[in-house]
């Protein structure tokens, strides 16, 4: 069967708009479809809504772990950006590729239906997972049902390869985030008798100079973790809205906050420390009215990813591409819920940059393309041979070689 270029590939999957709030349906009907042709069965875990699915396929012997490569499907809107080319179909200008996910992640999941075919017909003596989810992009929340599927099977992978654009570049950590809501309710009155209600702009202040004394203290005690640009865990409020009018005492009130950790520290207690100060804030709120109370709202979270830079997984990695150079990124993966939910080691390396990702006029180069083709190619070429399977279940990935 004639086998579809990586750039073909890509344009068919951009053409599908899959920003998190719609369907990504048409897209894993597409892929389903494709690897069908080559004889490789799929299948899906959709959402509750029966809107969304994750699919998973194995190439190869299924009866022992081998090497997961993941993606998600889902990207981040354009509304509101200012496009020079349509984001839904690929435009070609010289090296660069234009087109809404094609560096965040479409580029990647290009390359490895690209690489399907050779795949299929290698003699492998691992077994190679596809992962494909949907609604990374609004707090890694579609993979978990992919998680709990992966955890009923008597087989997973033993190591995981996480497409985020990273340049190819194999990157062994990122932060962790915990993003909750706060909402605040007060006791409303006209601003003459401010004394009678209970102002809940005043109390969301309150939990704002919290969050911004413990982003100051983070900043100077740590813990530090030195694999990062910013070293430190940060806190942040993001949005907080509230109020009808000047000459009304707020009733109610709104506050964003997300928690960026580092791997090394647990946001959930530092959201217990905030939670425990909400709660003395509520009962100060009660003695004016007793319907006053703050209620939290957790938006989204997810584990820090780290792997040490010597891990066997890493040299393994590091060997099938040309830039051996090691990153750690700033933004988030689903690689941490895979170390942290499963215990498979994960690692981020993919085409692009994340500097395009999320911007107008989103690109990926021929050349990043190309050289995730050659990545895929030595993988699949280490995973062939009678060592193969013995260095996965062992561990032994530091002695693998490749063809």
């Amino acid at each position: 069967m004639p086998q579809a270029s990586v750039v073909d590939l890509l344009a068919e999957l951009i053409a599908f708009d899959t920003t998190s709030h719609r369907s990504n349906l048409p897209l894993i009907e597409f892929i389903e479809d494709y690897l069908a042709r080559f004889g490789v069965a799929s299948r899906r875990i959709v959402d509750e809504t029966g809107e969304k699915a994750n699919l998973y396929a194995i190439i190869g012997p299924a009866d022992r772990p081998g090497v997961m490569l993941s993606g998600h499907t889902d990207t981040v809107p354009v509304a509101g950006q200012s496009w020079s080319v349509d984001p839904y179909q690929l435009t070609a200008d010289g090296e660069r590729l234009y087109g809404r996910g094609s560096a965040d992640m479409k580029g990647f999941l290009a390359a490895v239906l690209a690489a399907v075919p050779a795949m299929v017909e290698a003699d492998l003596a691992a077994p190679l997972h596809l992962a494909f989810s949907h609604d990374e992009e609004v707090g890694c929340l579609g993979v978990r049902s992919l998680l709990a599927d992966l955890a009923q099977q008597p087989i997973r992978p033993a190591a995981c390869v996480v497409g985020e654009p990273t340049s190819m570049r194999v990157a062994t950590a990122h932060k962790g985030k915990l993003a909750v809501r706060l909402h605040l309710r007060g006791k409303a009155c006209h601003s003459g008798m401010a004394p009678e209600g209970v102002n809940a702009i005043h109390a969301a202040a309150r939990l704002v100079d919290w969050v911004a004394d413990k982003a100051a203290e983070k900043a100077a005690a740590g813990p530090f973790d030195e694999r990062f640009a910013i070293t430190h865990t940060t806190l942040q409020v993001g949005s907080i809205q509230g109020g009808a009018a000047l000459n009304i005492v707020p009733q109610d009130c709104q506050l964003d906050l997300e928690i960026r950790n580092v791997p090394e520290e647990d946001p959930e207690v530092l959201l217990d420390a905030l939670m425990s100060l909400a709660v003395s804030l509520e009962a100060e709120m009660r003695e004016v009215h007793p319907d006053a109370g703050i209620r939290l709202e957790r938006l989204s979270d997810y584990p820090g990813l780290s792997m040490a830079d010597d891990d066997s997984l890493v040299d393994f990695i590091v060997a099938l591409l040309d830039d051996h150079a090691l990153e750690r990124i700033g933004f988030g993966t689903e690689g941490g819920l895979f170390q942290h939910e499963l215990g498979i080691p994960s690692l981020v390396c993919g085409p692009g940059s994340m500097a395009q990702g999320h911007q107008p006029d989103e690109f990926v180069t021929r050349g990043q393309l190309a050289r995730c083709e050659a990545f895929l190619a030595r993988l699949v070429a280490a995973l062939e041979g009678p060592q193969a399977h013995r260095r996965l279940v062992e561990g032994t990935l530091l002695s693998a070689t490749t063809a």
